[in-house]
């Protein structure tokens, strides 16, 4: 399916699913959300990266306004909906502040992947968050968990999560972060040895002395 689109381009990935808050106060987003909302139709937030606009996106729908301020700033609540692929960008629209972008949808198989894969992504993930000292609820039962529910909090770099959401089935965006996962946690581990031999410096060393054999 092909169709138009208003678009709110951002330096974010988001993914199906995912709820995001945003605070809008540049005119042509006032622009925009507000018709989005009074119609009930979705908009699309494409990946800024360096500066740069790419061609992926995730649709996304807006669940509440939170807030409206005086000066016509908003607080809403949003939703991703689906991964759209840029066709074309419209920057100027008729009577429009916003611009917007002829885009597609391509096949993207959620699903549950391979559930054992995604078990140990899960350990991964909160391993790496005890190494960190972080504490994440995921409001759902692990075995619930999908690559989306999860890439967030996996230590992805904007660009990583970008590579992610144009990964269209589970169990390849399961081997991609069960692959970054197994890059990092060695690391992690080397820099809490590191942080104990810091530590350690210059503290009085109950220490066992060599015994030479007679």
């Amino acid at each position: 399916m092909t169709n138009f689109i208003p678009v709110f381009p951002l330096g974010i990935v988001v993914y199906p699913g995912e709820s995001v808050n945003l605070h809008i106060f540049e005119p042509r987003y006032k622009q925009l959300i507000n018709e989005c909302y009074t119609e009930s139709k979705p908009f699309g937030i494409p990946t800024v990266i360096n500066n740069k606009l790419n061609e992926m996106g995730t649709l996304v729908r807006i669940t509440e306004m939170v807030n409206t301020y005086e000066n016509g700033e908003m607080d809403i609540k949003t939703q991703g909906v689906l991964v759209f692929r840029t066709l074309e960008m419209i920057r100027s629209i008729p009577d429009k502040l916003f611009s917007g972008a002829i885009v597609n949808y391509p096949e993207n198989i959620e699903g549950p992947g391979k559930p054992e894969l995604m078990q140990k992504v899960v350990k991964a993930i909160r391993e790496l968050h005890r190494m960190l000292n972080i504490e994440k609820d995921f409001h759902k039962p692990d075995e619930e968990l999908t690559s989306y529910d999860v890439a967030h909090h996996a230590g992805l770099s904007l660009e990583e999560e970008y590579e992610l959401l144009g990964l269209f089935r589970e169990e390849q965006r399961q081997e991609y972060l069960k692959r970054h996962l197994g890059k990092v946690l060695p690391v992690i581990a080397e820099m809490e040895i590191l942080k104990e031999r810091v530590k350690l410096n210059g503290h009085f060393k109950n220490l066992s002395s060599f015994k030479f054999e007679d």
